[in-house]
């Protein structure tokens, strides 16, 4: 007769682990218990030894769909004599301080509850609010950890004996399942026009009625205010070209794709190509939106993404989502905002600020505690590579390869995410969104004190990007002062380049004896050099990193060029394309559309700020070569949302012919007195012209312009002839360009380079703050950058 202790640590509480554990157990006779701690889950088993050991080792086979375990320690402890054999007991949760265990993500709603939810003979037929322990609601409905109804928004729905008698139950799937419920007791669906104030739970209110008249407005061409679960989106029909276009008139959204809710597979294969991974993607359980090829001549209307031939296409995560989904066309199902503000989550606030948006509310009295939009994925060499990293993957957190001190990091100015560094884990915050309101920065407090409570942690520092102007290094600098604790400024691409390394090492660093090669390639990343040489700082993105164990080097990047007006350049790429026709001494060719999007007295002013270089920045960027390249060729020569012009110069590649790859190249230039290796651009510009002016249709030019890149990144890493160049990292914004990620890799492979790309956190700045935490963390900080 033996005793044992078991902790078990990582995904293990709030999904079913305790029954798990307790069926285990008693299935073979072992007395004992199991409870959640601070430090995991405790689990003691006593019996004959042979059956303690074998029930322990059987404890990682095949475990709750939602637990993930991590670590199983174990020790042996003195027999309890008086304990009967087969007493096994259920503990209820030990709360305290130091909490290493791990919260799982909201859900998307399991084949058993859906099964329930289509019943007419099931007492949760239709219920809105349908879960278990294995799916549903987490993340967003949670003030605090250890994760247990009272700190959660269930806490004000007592429960009905009949789910009270389930949640009790060890041997039912329900045991513990925090938001159980049912229509008797649970929270409500209430339908209110725009323009009332029915925020509260109507004295007489019926789910079904109002889901009808939802579903009924969304058929009328309306559009509807969703209360979800991670916050409120706007639906109307994805089919109806009126409808859409009122949507982005009245959402402020012009042009920016709208992501598209079907009821299932079928329904994704009618209006897109879906191949065997994006179809796993879209049916798992984390349910993101999925950015795949449109359908030619599908019903979709043309406004959901204009201009390109991708569509994020998502299936219905929630039990609301699948009620409203069931036999109505496609539906838009976008974030319940205006454009650049937080998602809405309360329903006051909602009414107030969606009020003149939507045509009607569909509301329920489920507190939301956490926004939490949808995450954007596409699958790229066969993988998933995240876009947006938010609802089914937040605050699951990336292992790190040490432990350390808590570092909180609040990322970049776009696609703002927050990062939190504690012990061994880092974890994300959900997306907050791109800051530049008051609103925004609220959220970012909000997300920042949620993280902070959650994970009862206490940062000694805060780590923020090193561009002068930005909002939320701002914000980090009065977080930091009201604290007392460092602001650590880290310069933008060593964040990323940190970040690509932390999801594929654990550290900001790759281990001793290990040589990565990092192409780092955005839009904008500021760099602090002297005064004297350059006043206005210099806006990076086309830069590459070496990185050893004992350090980052910036070792090469791409020729700078002017960007007239700055941020004006970035909205109009016309301007910056005519700026790289100007440094290149070619002239302004009236053919080019580029040319032709500029009236002449824009031109003359234009051609008069780049003679004199006033309030011209110069920049290193690839997202702006890119841009400048698609208005060349004939893109947009405005944009209304970020890489607009370069992703309708990737849908044009992707339609292209790809042995017309090898048609321009760029020149590699041996950097002075020590200084970087420069990549000049100048040559494929004056071809991409010459093409253009004899008629070369875009197609082609898109795809030798994605060509081009892809072996300039070889070309470099064949040129800087490192001691052990076969590892070669992608990161920035640029490479969510499937297109070009898919082109570089099989550059790089048939090469026999090892590729890092990204799977944890995005590419773009919605994973900077992963890598700001841990280069300030590590106290490796090269704040200054070589001269150009």
């Amino acid at each position: 007769m033996i005793r044992r202790r078991l902790v078990v640590t990582g995904i293990v509480q709030g999904v079913g682990f305790r029954p798990f554990v307790w069926r285990r157990a008693t299935r073979v006779g072992l007395a004992g218990f199991v409870e959640n701690t601070p430090a995991g889950v405790l689990i003691e088993l006593q019996g004959p030894a042979d059956v303690v050991e074998a029930c322990a080792a059987s404890l990682s086979v095949d475990p709750p769909p939602l637990a993930a375990i991590e670590h199983i320690t174990a020790e042996p402890v003195a027999v309890q004599p008086h304990e009967p054999p087969g007493q096994f007991q259920i503990l209820q949760t030990t709360s305290g301080d130091g909490l290493r265990t791990d919260l799982p993500a909201d859900v998307a709603t399991c084949a058993a509850c859906l099964a329930e939810l289509r019943d007419p003979t099931n007492h949760r037929h239709g219920h809105a609010f349908i879960s278990c322990t294995d799916c549903g609601p987490r993340f967003t409905i949670i003030e605090r950890l250890p994760y247990d109804r009272p700190a959660t928004a269930m806490a004000e729905f007592p429960m009905c004996p009949r789910c009270a008698a389930e949640y009790a139950n060890p041997a039912d799937r329900r045991f513990h399942a925090q938001p159980i419920c049912c229509p008797a007791c649970g929270p409500v669906l209430w339908f209110a026009n725009s323009g009332t104030a029915a925020t509260e739970r109507p004295a007489t209110s019926s789910s079904s009625a109002a889901l009808a008249r939802a579903r009924d407005l969304l058929a009328a061409g309306g559009i509807v205010a969703v209360k979800n679960l991670g916050g409120f989106q706007l639906a109307c029909q994805a089919t109806d070209p009126a409808a859409v276009a009122r949507l982005r008139d009245l959402k402020r959204r012009p042009g920016k794709p709208l992501a598209v809710m079907v009821a299932d597979l079928l329904a994704a294969r009618e209006i897109a190509h879906v191949d065997q991974q994006e179809a796993r993607l879209l049916a798992g359980p984390e349910r993101p939106i999925v950015l795949v090829r449109r359908r030619p001549g599908s019903s979709l209307a043309a406004e959901i993404a204009p201009g390109n031939d991708f569509v994020g296409v998502m299936l219905p995560a929630a039990p609301l989502q699948h009620l409203l989904a069931a036999g109505l066309p496609p539906l838009v199902m976008t974030s319940g905002n205006l454009t650049a503000e937080p998602i809405a989550i309360d329903n006051s606030e909602a009414m107030h600020r969606l009020g003149r948006i939507a045509d009607g509310f569909l509301l329920h009295d489920r507190r939301i505690l956490m926004p939490c939009d949808d995450s954007v994925v596409r699958c790229v060499t066969g993988t998933a590579l995240p876009i947006r990293r938010s609802r089914g993957h937040v605050p699951l957190p990336v292992r790190l390869a040490t432990s350390g001190p808590c570092i909180l990091a609040v990322g970049g100015e776009l696609k703002a995410t927050l990062c939190l560094a504690v012990g061994d884990r880092a974890i994300m915050s959900q997306h907050v969104g791109d800051v530049g309101n008051l609103e925004t920065l609220e959220a970012i407090e909000q997300a920042a004190e949620h993280l902070l409570r959650l994970f009862t942690a206490e940062p000694v520092a805060i780590a923020a990007d090193l561009h002068p102007g930005y909002l939320s290094a701002e914000w980090a600098g009065r977080f930091a002062a009201g604290r007392g604790i460092p602001l650590v400024r880290v310069q933008h691409h060593e964040a990323h380049v940190a970040s690509l390394l932390a999801e594929h090492y654990g550290a900001a660093l790759p281990p001793e004896g290990s040589v990565c090669l990092v192409a780092c390639f955005d839009g904008t990343g500021y760099a602090a050099l002297p005064a004297a040489a350059n006043p206005g700082g210099l806006i990076r993105g086309g830069e590459f990193f070496v990185a050893r164990a004992d350090g980052m080097h910036h070792l090469a990047h791409l020729a700078p060029f002017p960007l007239p007006g700055g941020d004006a350049a970035i909205r109009h790429p016309w301007r910056t394309a005519l700026a790289l026709l100007h440094t290149a001494g070619l002239p302004w060719d009236e053919r080019l559309p580029a040319v032709q999007a500029a009236s002449a007295a824009e031109r003359r002013l234009l051609r008069q700020q780049l003679d004199r270089s006033l309030a011209c920045i110069p920049t290193t960027s690839m997202g702006r070569l890119f841009d400048a390249v698609a208005a060349l060729a004939g893109g947009s020569p405005s944009v209304t949302f970020e890489a607009e012009a370069a992703l309708m110069l990737e849908s044009w590649a992707a339609r292209g012919p790809w042995p017309g790859r090898e048609r321009y190249a760029f020149d590699l230039k041996a950097g002075v007195d020590g200084r970087p290796l420069l990549i000049d651009w100048r040559q494929l510009v004056t071809a991409v012209v010459r093409d253009i002016l004899a008629g070369t249709p875009r197609e082609a030019i898109a795809v030798g312009f994605h060509g081009a890149v892809s072996r300039m990144i070889d070309a470099v890493r064949r040129w800087l002839e490192l001691e052990a160049p076969a590892v070669v990292g992608l990161t920035g914004g640029v490479f969510q360009n499937a297109t070009l990620v898919e082109c570089t890799a099989a550059t790089l492979r048939a090469a026999g380079c090892d590729l890092l790309l990204h799977h944890l956190v995005p590419p773009n700045d919605g994973g900077l703050a992963l890598g700001q935490a841990l280069l300030a963390r590590h106290q490796r900080l090269p704040l200054g950058l070589p001269e150009p």
